[in-house]
């Protein structure tokens, strides 16, 4: 090999690489570059061809530029619009550029021009032709766009170093591959190179043909799912059921973000296949789409989190309510039991007390110290079991029961449910309610409650339930032994006042939009309001009453633009008008025949005066003032205990054929009935017969026995209320009772003085005046 010395202008080539015989043209922008040219033309037509390193360099240098390059002969020049002149060479020998000798107006370079000398050995030669062909073939089977009259032309081609360079000028590739040819100036490295790149196209090649065949492959899936639902689309709009299959791949989404156990997802699964398989059935479809969309939106295991923090829950529960302990202990135990246990059974509770004392909305404050959702379902006058249950959904207008669509509304599977008025649920032909109820609030058992409508279990263990009730009496006893009943009893004056004060009066200033200060009520006139204004074991008329002075208020600030009125105990009848109620106060002289009794009412406690008068006759024994059966039945029981103790008590034997008893308590408009006036009947009879007073600061209540024992009553704390409201200083209740006294706070039983009793001995002894 020998090399030959030369002069050329250079042309740097952005991103291309000329190899001898190679005949290509392009296009020359840079200014330089086209003087070059012009300096080539004037001479003989040769240019150096050499490579950027970089093609993003503007004005290269000697070190931007590859040193090995084409010495190139210029076939054609054509100038183009915006100074650019699209050039025709025909690469001529490999050259080395020896030392750029000039930079301005244009490149010049000394160049080394390499003449390949000598020739390969026969075999060599054979060998290498051989392989070169073989790689041909090859390369020409995965490269089906190499053209057939090309590749029989190079397989015609003898030569192996002009089948080499034919090849490397044919077979596309980089221009950092050809640099790496054209670098290769000896045969042995060309051809070694070539065949490296030849493999390495070859692999690249078939490579890509893989990735376009599973993409392809892909492609035509798509293609044909999407051809073919078209054509079902079609089908359905022309059957008109169309949305029916929108609709179902709406459920199937639904189906997929839903939190539920397996079975539940297969079987909502199945109902959208029978829903698909409807077709166009108005009826059908209809009846499935609306059990599926029941389905789809239960909190099957949908949970909502709970708060742990005890003191926070006694924090809300306090200010919700003033009172009320039994139910907020109860709820914190459950807290922390939770908080040990992590689980712990879900209690259910059953508040039972008169109406107003604040029995639903403890639902809603529980609910909110415990951060869980609440549901109130009202059972008032429920009398069909499917009300509970749900109904078969092959019923037309089937629903699911009430549980069941609670739950659903409250999202999520632990929410607080308040069952309201669960006493007064009624039975008829249509089954009982009663019944259904036993399952759903059984701790054993609710964990798979079965709604005749979804069909599949509902999961009930979660749900915090709270029944209220105003008694116990109606409500049958398997289902009032599976609740933990807390009774709620009345509240006393001064809770009413705390009540009023801290709750009522900010709400109901709220609620007729006045500010906290604008309207104050002294203690004397709730007090008086309480009193003489309302008759209740709980706060809801006080509420009324409250809202009754709030209106006033607001009329005389609109007419008079008062901006702050004051009430009390002087003005408030003017605006709650003359005293509804008055209530009985303690006799003020002893007399005969009159006994103070104490009764519970619906709306408390309240004082009972029973008269007795002895008259001549013939041994009548009559009752009046509409009592009921059972105090009928406690006066006769009296009478018999004192006609059996007429020696003890210094009674004539003939006194009751002579003389005629008449039992009367006053208010005889108003039934009465139950056995605790027992003892005040009693006292008040041998009083009477016997011509002895009765001390006027003395009540009693107790169950009368025909040997004379007294026996434990109900209502004490009602009772003892009312017997402190009338003034009263003495109280006579049963010994049985003497646990319910404890009971009581201190506020009720102070200032009074209890005796417990246990025959009507005891009775007489407290109740009579001394001889």
């Amino acid at each position: 090999m020998s090399e030959i010395n030369i002069t050329l202008p250079v042309i740097p080539l952005r991103g291309l690489a000329v190899l001898p015989d190679m005949i290509i043209h392009f296009d020359v922008i840079r200014k330089k570059s086209v003087q070059a040219l012009e300096a080539a033309m004037v001479e003989e037509q040769n240019v150096f061809l050499t490579a950027q390193l970089d093609p993003d360099v503007d004005n290269p240098e000697a070190k931007d530029l590859y040193t090995v390059g084409t010495v190139a002969k210029i076939k054609q020049l054509v100038k183009m619009p915006q100074d650019t002149v699209r050039v025709l060479v025909e690469g001529k020998f490999r050259g080395r550029m020896d030392d750029l000798i000039q930079s301005e107006p244009y490149l010049m370079a000394d160049v080394s021009i390499f003449e390949t000398g000598g020739h390969l050995e026969e075999v060599q030669g054979e060998a290498m032709l051989r392989y070169l062909k073989n790689q041909l073939e090859v390369y020409s089977s995965v490269n089906t766009q190499f053209g057939t009259e090309l590749v029989h032309k190079l397989e015609n081609e003898e030569n192996p170093v002009k089948l080499m360079d034919q090849m490397a000028i044919n077979i596309p590739m980089d221009f950092r591959s050809r640099q790496k040819l054209l670098e290769a100036v000896d045969i042995q490295s060309r051809f070694e190179t070539l065949v490296g790149l030849i493999s390495r196209e070859v692999d690249i090649i078939q490579i890509n043909k893989e990735i376009q065949a599973k993409v392809k492959e892909r492609v035509d899936k798509s293609q044909r799912e999407y051809v073919l639902r078209e054509q079902l689309r079609v089908i359905r709009e022309e059957l008109g059921e169309n949305n029916l299959m929108s609709e179902a791949e709406e459920f199937e989404q639904a189906l997929k973000k839903l939190k539920a156990d397996k079975s539940v997802k297969e079987k909502i699964s199945k109902e959208i296949e029978r829903f698909k398989a409807t077709g166009n059935n108005p009826s059908e479809n209809g009846v499935l789409r609306g059990y599926i969309e029941t389905l789809l939106e239960m909190p099957w295991n949908k949970e909502g989190k709970d708060n742990p923090d005890t003191k926070k829950a006694e924090r809300i529960l306090r200010a919700d309510h003033y009172g009320l302990e039994k139910v907020k202990e109860r709820i914190l135990e459950y807290l922390a039991v939770r908080s040990l246990a992590k689980k712990g059974d879900t209690p259910i509770l059953c508040l039972v007390g008169p109406p107003g004392t604040g029995k639903t909305s403890i639902g809603r404050s529980v609910a909110r110290a415990l951060n869980k959702a609440y549901v109130r379902i009202s059972l008032g006058g429920v009398h069909d079991e499917a009300e509970i249950r749900g109904h078969r959904k092959t019923y037309v207008g089937a629903m699911p029961g009430r549980i069941a669509t609670a739950l659903k509304s409250s999202g999520v599977n632990n929410p607080v449910m308040l069952l309201d008025e669960v006493d007064k649920v009624g039975n008829d032909y249509k089954g009982d309610p009663f019944a259904a109820l036993l399952e759903v609030l059984d701790s054993e058992q609710n964990n798979k409650f079965r709604d005749n409508y979804i069909e599949i279990p509902i999961d009930l263990s979660n749900v915090l339930f709270i029944a209220t009730a105003n008694t116990t009496s109606t409500i049958p006893r398997p289902l009032l032994d599976r609740m933990e009943v807390i009774e709620i009893s009345s509240y006393t004056e001064n809770e009413k006042v705390h009540i009023a004060r801290e709750h009522l009066i900010p709400k109901q200033l709220e609620r007729h939009g006045f500010g906290k200060k604008q309207i104050s009520i002294s203690d004397r006139a709730l007090e008086k309001m309480i009193m003489n204004y309302t008759r209740e074991a709980g706060v809801r008329n006080l509420e009324r009453r409250i809202g009754d002075i709030c209106r006033k208020c607001a009329k005389k600030v609109i007419a008079s633009n008062v901006k702050n009125i004051k009430i009390t105990e002087k003005n408030l009848e003017k605006y709650l008008g003359k005293p509804r109620y008055t209530f009985d106060l303690a006799n003020t002289k002893d007399e005969i025949g009159v006994v103070r009794g104490l009764a519970w009412t619906s709306v408390g406690g309240d004082t009972l005066s029973v008269e007795v008068n002895v008259l001549p006759g013939t041994g009548k024994f009559e009752l009046t003032g509409q009592l009921g059966d059972v105090m009928k039945e406690s006066a006769r029981a009296g009478i018999s205990y004192i006609r059996s103790m007429v020696s003890k008590y210094g009674i004539d034997k003939e006194f009751f054929e002579n003389n005629d008893i008449h039992i009367h308590i006053p208010e005889g408009a108003v039934p009465k009935d139950g056995p605790s006036a027992g003892i005040t009947m009693a006292t008040a009879m041998i009083s009477a017969i016997t011509r002895r007073k009765v001390r006027a600061d003395v009540a009693m209540t107790g169950e009368i026995t025909l040997r004379g024992r007294v026996l434990p009553i109900g209502g004490l704390k009602e009772k003892v209320l009312a017997a402190k409201i009338a003034k009263i200083k003495t109280v006579i209740v049963p010994e049985t009772n003497r646990q319910d006294i404890e009971e009581l706070e201190k506020e009720i039983t102070d200032g009074l003085e209890i005796v417990f009793v246990s025959d009507m001995d005891q009775v007489l002894e407290v109740a009579l005046c001394p001889e």
